[in-house]
């Protein structure tokens, strides 16, 4: 019985302990992870910026060959171009969205890191008194 419940207090410890710890811990990993996203929302924000600046030049692009194709009077062609620059300009505002997203996800991790910033360090001062 005694070994029974040594063993069992043993078992105990080693699982309870790094989970209380866990617990107790000031939200250190938490701005790591607000850092990692951050990282990563500037990264699609700039993805978004490059796909809108390509947008904007295929509808430039669009647009000179569809005056083409109408002073050459193929009338199906600037059809097509036409649908095309619809499609580009429908690619942009979806990339305004993403943008727009992406800059609310960067204020909200920006945030929340400030907060971590400042849980860590009012956490350390209650230590010390």
């Amino acid at each position: 019985m005694r070994r029974r419940t040594a063993l069992f207090t043993a078992l105990m410890l080693a699982v309870g302990l790094p989970a209380l710890a866990a617990a107790q811990a000031p939200a250190g990993s938490d701005s790591a992870r607000d850092r990692r996203e951050l990282r990563h929302d500037r990264r699609d924000l700039r993805r978004d910026r490059r796909d809108t600046r390509s947008d904007r030049r295929d509808i430039r692009q669009d647009r000179r060959e569809v005056r083409q194709d109408l002073r050459q009077g193929d009338t199906t062609a600037a059809r097509r171009e036409r649908r095309d620059i619809r499609q580009d300009r429908r690619d942009g505002r979806s990339d305004r969205r993403d943008r727009r997203s992406d800059r609310r996800d960067i204020r909200h991790d920006r945030r929340d890191i400030r907060q971590d910033r400042r849980d860590s360090t009012s956490h350390n001062q209650t230590r010390s008194h």
